[in-house]
């Protein structure tokens, strides 16, 4: 079995309107209520509204975000079987 080794990963949060997340591979999907990114501790969805990725730094694994947040929700793995609203159904609709 494969041991995966896990980097950090921290939110910083200003004022629910501003803030950077660490930590991050990649930038799934976003728009202005949902942003989706695959972080070191997994799938990471942040919900709310007039949400922008405002700077992507790939070299430092970093995301800094702009918009009203409402909730930070991570998952580990995809969908259960028959789930509806998965990120996957959500990504190729």
């Amino acid at each position: 079995m494969e041991e995966r080794i896990m980097k950090n990963h921290k939110i910083s949060l200003f004022n629910r309107n501003s803030g950077i997340i660490s930590g991050v591979r990649e930038v799934i999907s976003f728009d202005p209520n949902e942003i989706i990114l695959d972080t070191e501790q997994g799938m990471l969805m942040v919900h709310g509204e007039d949400l922008h990725v405002t700077k992507l730094t790939v070299e430092k694994g970093e995301v800094e975000i702009e918009g009203i947040v409402d909730s930070f929700i991570y998952s580990d793995s995809g969908p259960a079987k028959g789930e509806k609203g998965g990120i996957m159904r959500r990504l190729f609709r």
